[in-house]
């Protein structure tokens, strides 16, 4: 086989382990969309808060501490002990959940029936206050998350893909970190969807985002459902926030992945939870191949335009997306 025809079948590979992640983002966006109707800016935060949190509680740090240290002169950073990493996910889980429900209360409440735009709007000072309150919490520098997943080349791929080439092709190279984020993305996807559809609850959050005021009169809680919502949108940052931070480290930047999940909600639809998969793996598939082969002619670089381009294309011929409902009002 030829080896620039082996090339680009590795960067399809590698590009539909990239699209996972960025799917995993979008997801969350999913979530809040179909509770709510708007679009949760605050998301790649939460990714970010939720790994932060995690790396904390798992290394022992004390919450605040340069705060404390900078108000009484002391010097304390941690509490001298380290957490495994399932009690540390689950009690970061916990404070995801105290999250939605502060969330719920303080804002969301104050704002039922209100405008989308403001709603938005609100999402957007959620983002900030996060941001800057993960930072005073935990610490701006960039910190190692370890939970013990698998990282590195798969060796067993190569060797069982080395024969597809001559002497010098060694088999594809596929991180573990990525094909065991494929698997949870996986499971996710098929769980949410199960939820959405044939649960008790998935049917109430469908009835909510339509007509908050036509929910709350047929007896549905709406306060339980954004709360509902909020949590397992939170519960899915945490995931994303544990493959991005392990694969690239827990940093600030790591809230920028918001961007990326833009091009792949287009893409997939805005209220389709499968939607949000398939529009990963276009963008991840589509910018690793428009590099490799359109990339070199312009200079390079094309990946961090590509997915956006591609995106406007959609908004103008198929606004909805692949997989979203389209909304058709009457005037």
């Amino acid at each position: 086989m030829p080896d620039q025809l082996l090339f680009a079948m590795e960067v399809m590979l590698n590009g539909l382990m990239a699209g996972v992640l960025y799917a995993l983002v979008a997801l969350g966006f999913v979530l809040i969309f179909k509770a709510s109707g708007i679009f949760n800016y605050a998301q790649g935060v939460m990714a970010l808060f939720a790994a932060l949190t995690l790396v904390g509680l798992q290394e022992g740090q004390v919450p605040f501490a340069h705060l404390i240290n900078a108000i009484f002169g002391t010097d304390i950073h941690h509490f001298g002990w380290h957490l495994p990493a399932l009690v540390a996910i689950i009690l970061t889980i916990g404070v995801m959940v105290v999250l939605a429900i502060i969330v719920e209360k303080f804002v969301l409440k104050h704002l039922v029936n209100q405008e989308p735009i403001i709603l938005f709007m609100a999402t957007i000072g959620l983002a900030y206050f996060l941001e800057g309150f993960g930072d005073v919490m935990w610490g701006s520098e960039i910190k190692m998350l370890d939970v013990g997943l698998p990282q590195g080349a798969s060796f067993w791929v190569e060797e069982n893909t080395a024969w597809l080439g001559g002497e010098g092709f060694y088999g594809f190279f596929i991180d573990k970190l990525d094909m065991v984020a494929a698997v949870v993305a996986a499971l996710l996807v098929i769980s949410l969807t199960i939820f959405s559809q044939y649960s008790k609850q998935g049917r109430a959050l469908r009835a909510v985002a339509d007509d908050h005021q036509a929910a709350l009169s047929v007896g549905i809680s709406l306060r339980f459902i954004w709360v509902l919502v909020w949590s397992i949108a939170g519960f899915v940052a945490l995931v994303a926030g544990i493959m991005w931070g392990a694969k690239s480290g827990v940093q600030f930047s790591l809230s920028l992945i918001a961007l990326k999940a833009l091009p792949v909600l287009m893409l997939g639809g805005f209220t389709s939870i499968p939607g949000a998969i398939v529009g990963g793996l276009i963008i991840g598939v589509g910018e690793k191949l428009f590099e490799f082969t359109i990339g070199p002619m312009v200079g390079g670089a094309t990946e961090n335009w590509f997915a956006y381009v591609l995106a406007l294309l959609f908004l103008v011929f198929r606004p909805q997306g692949l997989f979203g409902e389209k909304i058709i009002e009457r005037v």
